[in-house]
């Protein structure tokens, strides 16, 4: 039988390698044959997975080989990881790419991919494929398991900050334009992680007609496993939340969602109050710089020195009231968890997560006035 294929997305940096180890973890846990296919140029997927030691990537493999005229083999670029308290082993693969400014890294996965087939990569004995794609670029080689619907299912991972639910939305707009020339990719649904508890990516994913799979809280312990190499599953909280997720997707419990995404417009404003005003176009004269220079005056200081947008921000806390302020700069500077701050200042939770609420409602209002 084919291997069940599962490609996952997200922003660089916002944990879908933690999500693709812990969730390939969960499934060889479960006896279940998994490869976990490394898709990002960094090929750091599967860093953790075989405790910090980088793997050979068919890229470079393949150059080698292809120098001397050899064949690729699977043994040259296919591992195995085995866990001791594992009932099956963890196989991984690191497509890689370009040196960093010396090549494209879409072209590489699309190569990659070349390789893999060529070795009957669909026709190995493996139940699970995790495909750990990098999604913030445009590339159409980043988007290969979407067109070439070389993966059965896609599953989006972000956190609350706009910019990672951008990239999901990306993702989403991506999948239904090759749904419409044929695609069979299918949106499995959106995986919430280092939640703070906002809602701004359940807003984003109920508008966006998305659902929300799972939702993993930021968690000092299961950070400190993946820097240790180690898997946060073993930490009861966490492998319960990634198990439930694994039976649904192995029972088919989950139904593909039928995602609209949203366009530039209405992404947007689901951020804020946008301007209804046409942009101001500049002129020749100014760029050449036949003008007189005049700089705008809320955008000078008392000093005459123009003011960037950090030191405005760091004024605006500053006005916040103090235990705003306090429970603001220890949730974003500190990027502690509002179940830790609560435990440092004797407060409820749900009491810190309002507090957190309000300073940023406060702070977008103070910023666009000052």
């Amino acid at each position: 039988m084919a291997p069940r294929t599962i490609a996952i997305y997200g922003k660089g940096g916002i944990g879908k390698s933690f999500t693709t180890t812990n969730l390939s973890a969960t499934f060889a846990l479960m006896n279940k044959r998994v490869l976990q296919l490394g898709c990002d140029p960094k090929h750091d997927s599967t860093t953790s997975l075989f405790g910090g030691i980088p793997l050979p990537t068919v890229t470079d493999v393949f150059a080698e080989k292809n120098a001397l005229n050899q064949q690729v083999a699977i043994s040259d670029i296919v591992f195995r990881k085995d866990v001791p308290d594992f009932p099956q082993p963890i196989y991984g693969i690191e497509l890689g790419g370009p040196q960093v400014g010396r090549g494209c890294g879409g072209r590489g996965i699309i190569s990659g991919f070349d390789v893999l087939e060529k070795l009957g990569i669909f026709e190995w004995d493996i139940d699970i494929i995790l495909m750990d794609f990098l999604g913030d670029v445009v590339c159409g080689g980043f988007a290969t398991p979407l067109a070439r619907s070389l993966s059965e299912q896609v599953i989006l991972v972000t956190s609350n900050d706009r910019q990672s639910i951008f990239t999901a939305n990306n993702i989403c707009q991506a999948n239904n334009y090759f749904k419409t020339i044929g695609g069979q990719s299918r949106l499995l649904g959106l995986i919430i992680n280092r939640d703070d508890g906002s809602g701004v990516a359940e807003k984003y994913a109920e508008t966006a007609g998305i659902s929300v799979l799972m939702k993993v809280p930021y968690n000092t312990d299961a950070r400190d496993r993946d820097d240790s190499f180690d898997f946060a599953v073993r930490l009861p909280d966490i492998g319960e939340k990634f198990r439930k997720l694994a039976i649904d997707i192995l029972e088919d419990r989950i139904h593909p969602c039928e995602a609209r995404g949203l366009d530039f417009n209405q992404f947007v404003r689901l951020f804020g109050e946008v301007s209804d005003d046409e942009p101001v176009s500049a002129t020749a004269e100014e760029m050449f710089g036949k003008h007189d220079r005049k700089a705008t005056p809320d955008a000078e200081k008392g000093n005459g020195t123009v003011e960037s947008d950090d030191e405005k921000m760091n004024r605006c806390i500053e006005q916040l009231p103090e235990k705003e302020k306090v429970v603001y700069i220890m949730a974003e500077r500190e990027k502690r968890s509002p179940a830790e701050i609560a435990s440092l200042m004797l407060l409820d939770e749900s009491e810190i997560r309002e507090l957190i609420s309000t300073a940023r409602k406060r702070l977008k209002k103070l910023f666009f006035e000052l």
